[in-house]
């Protein structure tokens, strides 16, 4: 076994908690990095995540701290927060990270505004550490719960070995992989598919039409991918099509309830505040036109359901245009 030393975890989300309760299961000595000293007493004393991810007791070898010192000495650090608050987290803790330390993005969205990846971002603000991105169909809930799961692990720098051997157990099987890009973007684009499927079954549209949803989406995300470099084969995995479908069908599933919110009336707004909890496919949706306008990407489904969401065009009328476009080849990216 090659399971680093010791780790920590930095935001504690329900993802976050989850990473840090498979590390320390596995006998990793586990710190999980808390916004402020007061929410780190609390969960502390709590021993469980009791908002994010209530029921899953901390196992002994995890503990909850806050600010920078609990970064000291390690040499896995995981980044689990809201893709919005990233770079202000990352600038607090570059100071503290080691240089030694492997950084591992969990964080599955864009940078609205400029189209950056995470690890793009992150290897911005700590240049220099290895660095690694995780990504599959992994509901929080479920892994803590141990039911069988399976994930992906992609870098071209981190050692895929010791980033294995740190999550992977009985429950839970851990692929790797060289292709970092399309990993990450497959973790991240899915959410707009799961919005979509979320807008299908509020509308009743069935289950042909939800299945032409997540399959045509998964063709324009890997059209998008392919174009910033990531391996076609890659968004026919765990973080493409796997993530596709547990994020499009689950009842955990953030981006699906967002997508049946909006469809059954509710304002983005509204439907953000019902939910109390980030769904990242809202802010990817815009970031994903972005950068697709750059690199002169063809996304209907995605173009479609930015005017739903920021310009007020009803589902049903964005069906019709979907249905209304040219046919073409099925297969041709």
């Amino acid at each position: 076994m090659t399971a680093p030393a010791r780790a920590a975890v930095v935001g504690p989300t329900a993802w976050g908690t989850t990473l840090a309760i498979l590390l320390a299961r596995n006998a990793v000595p586990t710190t999980l990095v808390a916004r402020t000293v007061e929410e780190a007493r609390g969960l502390e004393a709590a021993r469980q995540n009791e908002k994010r991810l209530p029921g899953f007791a901390f196992p002994p070898s995890l503990h909850v701290a806050a600010g920078p010192d609990a970064l000291r000495g390690i040499d896995l650090l995981c980044i689990a927060v809201p893709s919005r608050t990233i770079e202000q987290n990352a600038r607090a803790i570059a100071d503290a990270v080691p240089l030694t330390a492997t950084v591992l993005s969990a964080t599955k969205g864009i940078e609205r505004g400029t189209g950056r990846r995470m690890s793009q971002l992150l290897w911005a603000l700590l240049p220099g550490r290895p660095l690694a991105v995780l990504s599959g169909p992994n509901l929080s809930r479920e892994v803590a719960a141990g039911l069988p799961g399976t994930t992906v692990i992609a870098s071209a720098s981190a050692d895929l070995e010791m980033l294995r051997d740190a999550f992977h157990s009985p429950s839970f099987r851990v692929y790797t992989s060289t292709d970092a890009i399309g990993v990450e973007l497959g973790g991240a684009l899915k959410n707009i598919i799961a919005i979509a499927g979320g807008m299908a079954d509020a509308l009743r549209y069935g289950d042909n039409a939800k299945a032409a949803i997540i399959t045509r989406g998964l063709a324009e995300i890997t059209r998008l991918g392919v174009a910033a470099g990531a391996e076609a084969l890659t968004f026919q995995g765990l973080a493409g099509v796997g993530d596709a479908i547990a994020t499009s069908y689950s009842q955990l599933s953030r981006n699906r309830r967002l997508g049946e919110l909006i469809a059954s009336g509710s304002t983005l707004d509204e439907a953000l505040e019902a939910l109390q909890e980030t769904a990242e496919g809202a802010t990817t949706i815009p970031a994903a036109l972005a950068l697709a306008a750059r690199l002169g990407v063809e996304m209907p489904i995605t173009r479609e359901l930015n005017d739903i969401l920021y310009r007020g065009v009803s589902p049903q009328a964005a069906v019709e245009v979907l249905l209304g476009r040219t046919p073409g080849p099925e297969l041709a990216l």
